[in-house]
């Protein structure tokens, strides 16, 4: 398909189609595309056979017939060149014929240095070169040069030179290139057209064909008013196909492309027509690999109907939740082309490697909230032969001892998961000893950017001080959810969390009436760039407890502030209400943080300084809440398991610094 006007053959006529500049030296061709969605960049710039100069100027030569400038142009300015060497070959004892200077700007002038044939051959070379070649690959040289600055939009260029003829003997020549490259061209227009199925449908009212191109022609790349050169000609082109093929039409390809130079006005049109091929619909899954685990487990996982296009999206997505069901090993999705003639039943090809059965995961750690521990993790992911996984996770350390279990089904057509598990922990504090167990049954889903659980829960609880033993027990319907809009979820830069928790409960304690207790917690998190190298963070987080005056909610529904995720200068749950001079839950909570950070050099990446200042605590109330005031410095390392912190912080209340670290290692 070709865009050529008519009249483009005419004398005078000001539009000049790109076919007609013939193969652009070294940086690709703008001519025409017929065949392929992108024209090849990078080629070695073809040497001239003859000379071409500007129609303009009359060459003029020497008394030996060389070269030496064109006729009407003005001297170049000596100022501001760097002279290049046609020859490094001759540092070395070689004889070559040529030095070239190129006074251009900095980004055309590597251009021109590395495509010139004149300059290039004296880099390649290390024997002499007959003095006819030099001369003429000089005479060749100024048409060479605006073929390859038409490649960057520039066609309009001036190209002056110079020679000066060897002082001495076996000395080379000296060239001088002078380029005024003038303004650079701009897209005037664009026409962007379909074919095949695509267009088709669109005209027959497919809102998903007409979302299609819609999406595309906004999305294009070099818009009108752009800067035009061939890279982002190419670029554009290649980026609309890949969304194209991406949106479901996988065999699609360009029909036609072309631009067109208008160099009186410094302008280019667009011309691309995509033959969009079949639009391939979801058929059959075809599973391989699979041995212990179920194909219904594979299959709802996709989450898509028969006859949903089979988008890139889609693809991605039921790849990544292959990921991270945890039953695999190894996964591979891809689209089966081979048939396009049964585009709208395409089958999608998916390949497996289960996991084993079982496993086992050792960790050590520390942190300065509960000190040094270690802990064993047991994964079983066929249970009694059912479509069950158990996990199991047993820790102990100096100041936290608790065991987890859960065994939940394998996801089902909504991706839904029940679960049945417990929990008992031991867990001390600065003044007290809390012993909790728990049982919870309930459903919960990971949807990526969305995690949701909803469960009922019986727990009991005792906390022990040097003054008084409580017991509570303990029965709620519960509700979580976890939000994210991240950049990266194990390093986060950009974007912002949120996690909710609703529950409404009976509880029983003691020296307490036994009533109803609702509690709310939310938890918001945001994460900004500052310019090149400073990044923000913050953190707002919030609870309540809401109950009568003599109804106790179990300790582990209440809140406490203090530690590394918390308030930093003060210890670990040590922020609460104070009653007979012991640290207790309060029925409130507020905390809030603002971080500062950027990496120490550029040669550190990875590692990180921050500033930092925290406030908040737990009360009986809002109204009795008293924020402590935490700040300090601390250094952040970025491994690819996530962030690991030292930080040293001062606690304005209790006047003194205390250091916060967390690390940990899994083997």
């Amino acid at each position: 398909m070709t865009f050529t006007r008519a009249s483009a053959q005419a004398p005078g006529c000001r539009w000049l189609t790109l076919a007609a500049l013939g193969a652009l030296a070294g940086c690709g061709s703008l001519t025409p595309d017929h065949s392929s969605p992108t024209t090849p960049a990078g080629a070695a710039a073809p040497a001239a056979s003859a000379p071409s100069l500007p129609r303009e100027a009359k060459p003029q030569y020497d008394a030996q017939g060389r070269l030496v400038g064109l006729e009407g142009e003005a001297p170049p300015a000596a100022a501001g060149n760097v002279l290049v060497t046609a020859g490094e070959a001759a540092q070395a004892g070689g004889t070559l014929g040529v030095e070239v200077e190129i006074d251009a700007p900095d980004p055309l002038k590597a251009l021109l240095e590395r495509h010139l044939d004149v300059v290039r051959l004296g880099r390649l070379t290390r024997e002499e070169v007959d003095e006819a070649e030099w001369s003429r690959l000089i005479d060749a040289a100024p048409a060479q040069a605006r073929e390859l600055l038409q490649t960057e939009g520039y066609f309009n260029a001036r190209v002056v030179l110079q020679r000066q003829p060897r002082r001495t003997a076996g000395a080379p020549d000296r060239v001088r290139m002078t380029v005024q490259p003038g303004p650079q061209a701009r897209i005037s227009r664009l026409t962007y057209e379909f074919d095949g199925d695509l267009e088709r449908a669109a005209a027959a009212g497919d809102a998903y064909a007409d979302k299609v191109r819609v999406d595309l022609r906004a999305g294009w790349a070099l818009a009108p008013g752009e800067p035009f050169s061939n890279d982002a000609w190419s670029s554009a082109k290649s980026q609309a196909l890949a969304r194209l093929r991406a949106a479901g039409y996988a065999l699609a390809t360009w029909s036609g492309t072309a631009a067109q130079v208008d160099r009186e006005r410094n302008e280019v049109r667009l011309f691309i027509v995509a033959d969009s091929g079949p639009l391939f619909r979801l058929g059959q899954v075809v599973i391989d690999g699979l041995h212990a685990q179920d194909a219904e487990t594979v299959r709802h996982l996709l989450v898509a109907r028969a006859g949903t296009p089979v988008t890139e999206t889609l693809l991605l997505d039921f790849q990544e939740r292959l990921q991270k069901v945890g039953l695999f090993a190894g996964v591979s999705v891809t689209l089966d082309t081979s048939d396009p003639a049964n585009a709208e039943r395409a089958n999608i090809v998916v390949r497996l490697a289960e996991s084993a059965l079982q496993d086992y995961t050792f960790g050590i750690g520390v942190s300065a909230n509960t000190g040094a521990r270690a802990s064993v993790t047991h994964v079983y992911r066929r249970v009694f032969g059912h479509a069950w996984t158990a996990r199991n996770k047993a820790e102990i350390g100096e100041k936290r001892e608790a065991w987890e279990g859960e065994i939940s089904t394998h996801p089902g057509p909504d991706l839904y998961r029940n679960l049945l598990g417990g929990t008992v922990e031991w867990l001390e504090g600065d003044a007290d000893i809390v012993l909790s167990q728990r049982l919870r049954l309930g459903r919960t889903v990971d949807l990526g950017r969305i995690e949701r659980l909803y469960f009922v829960e019986a727990e009991r609880a005792k906390r022990e001080t040097a003054l008084a033993t409580t017991r509570a027990i303990a029965y709620s319907l519960n509700y979580h959810g976890v939000w994210r809009e991240l950049d990266s979820v194990v390093l986060p830069t950009f974007g912002y969390t949120f996690a909710g928790q609703a529950g409404i409960g009976r509880s029983k304690a003691t020296h307490a009436e036994t009533g109803p207790f609702t509690r709310a917690y939310a938890r918001l998190t945001g994460y900004l760039p500052l310019g090149e190298s400073w990044y923000a963070q913050a953190r707002i987080e919030a609870g309540k407890v809401f109950k009568d005056g003599l109804v106790i909610a179990p300790d582990s529904q209440r809140f406490r502030a203090g530690g590394d995720d918390s308030v930093r200068g003060y210890g670990y749950r040590s922020l609460g209400p104070i009653s007979n001079g012991v640290v207790g839950s309060g029925d409130a909570l507020l905390t809030t943080s603002v971080e500062l950070a950027r990496p120490f050099s550029a040669r550190l990446p990875s590692v990180w300084g921050a500033v930092f200042v925290d406030a908040g605590n737990a009360a009986d109330s809002f109204a009795n809440l008293k924020p402590a005031l935490g700040y300090g410095v601390g250094v952040r390392w970025r491994s690819p398991v996530g962030p690991l912190r030292v930080d040293w912080a001062y606690g304005h209340e209790l006047r003194r610094a205390r250091l916060h670290f967390s690390v940990g290692i899994a083997f």
